[in-house]
C-alpha cells in the first residue's frame, strides 16, 4: 500500500497500516507505576502529534493520548491491581481508555469482562497491540458514552483515568459517571489534580507518587490520586 500523503486529502485508517503507524513510532515497555503491564508508547508527545496528523492528513487532531501511560491511568491500575476484588467477577468499563492500561489491569485483576472505550482512531489499534502483548482479551469501542443520547450497556465498575483535564468533557464526564453511578455502578477516578476534577463529589482512597514523561507534565513526578464516586 502507499503510505504517500496528497496535500489536503484525508487518508483512510485501516487496522493494518494503523498497527503499523503504532510499532514504528512507539516502544513496548513497562508502565512505570505497574511494572506488571507493558505499552507501546512514545518517547516525546509533539513528534508524535505532528506524524499522526501527516498520517491521516489531516490537521488539527487531538493529541496522540494512546502513546503514553497518564498519571491518572497509571494509579488507578495499580490501585486495580492491589486491591482486585473491587472488579473481579466484574463487568468493568475503562472510559477513555488511551492505551488500554486500566482495562488491561482490570482484566488481570480478575474481571469477567473488560470494555476499552475511545474515540480516537489510534486507539482502538493501541489498544488491540497492548492487549496482546500483555495476554488479554478486551472487548474495544469507540461510542462517545459522553453523549446523552447514546445507550448505555450496564456495568458493575466504571473506571475514568485522567478525564477532567477540560472544562466541557469534564462536565460531560461527571455526567455519565453520576448516571452510572446511579444505575448501581462503583465509579473510580485516578487524577492528579487536573483544573476541573469536581473533588466536592469524590472521596480519596489512595495517593501515589506516579512517574511520568517531563515532555507531557513539566514534572518526573506527578502525585496522583484516586478516587471514588460519592455524590
Amino acid at each position: 500500500m502507499d503510505d504517500g500523503l496528497q496535500t489536503g486529502r484525508r487518508k483512510s485508517l485501516t487496522l493494518s497500516n494503523a498497527e503499523t503507524f503504532i510499532r514504528k513510532n512507539t516502544r513496548l515497555r513497562p508502565v512505570p507505576h505497574v511494572r506488571e503491564i507493558s505499552l507501546y508508547v512514545a518517547d516525546e508527545a509533539v513528534p508524535l502529534w505532528q506524524k499522526t496528523e501527516e498520517e491521516l492528513g489531516e490537521m488539527g487532531l487531538p493529541p496522540p493520548f494512546w502513546a503514553f501511560a497518564w498519571a491518572g491511568g497509571q494509579a488507578l491500575a495499580r490501585y486495580i491491581l492491589d486491591h482486585p476484588q473491587i472488579v473481579r467477577g466484574k463487568r468493568v468499563l475503562d472510559l477513555a481508555s488511551g492505551s488500554g492500561l486500566v482495562a488491561i489491569a482490570a482484566i488481570k485483576a480478575g474481571a469477567v469482562h473488560a470494555v476499552a472505550n475511545d474515540i480516537d482512531r489510534f486507539a482502538l489499534p493501541a489498544i488491540a497491540l497492548n492487549a496482546s502483548a500483555n495476554g488479554v482479551s478486551l472487548e474495544m469501542e469507540t461510542v462517545d458514552r459522553l453523549n446523552p443520547e447514546a445507550a448505555h450497556a450496564a456495568f458493575d465498575v466504571v473506571l475514568a483515568g485522567d478525564i477532567f483535564y477540560e472544562r466541557d468533557t469534564a462536565a460531560r464526564a461527571l455526567a455519565f459517571l453520576q448516571h452510572v453511578q446511579r444505575q448501581g455502578a462503583v465509579v473510580l477516578v485516578g487524577d492528579p489534580g487536573r483544573s476541573y476534577l469536581p473533588k466536592d463529589k469524590m472521596t480519596v482512597l489512595a495517593e501515589y507518587e506516579v512517574p511520568v514523561i517531563r515532555d507531557l507534565e513539566d514534572t518526573e513526578i506527578k502525585r496522583t490520586k484516586v478516587w471514588a464516586l460519592t455524590d
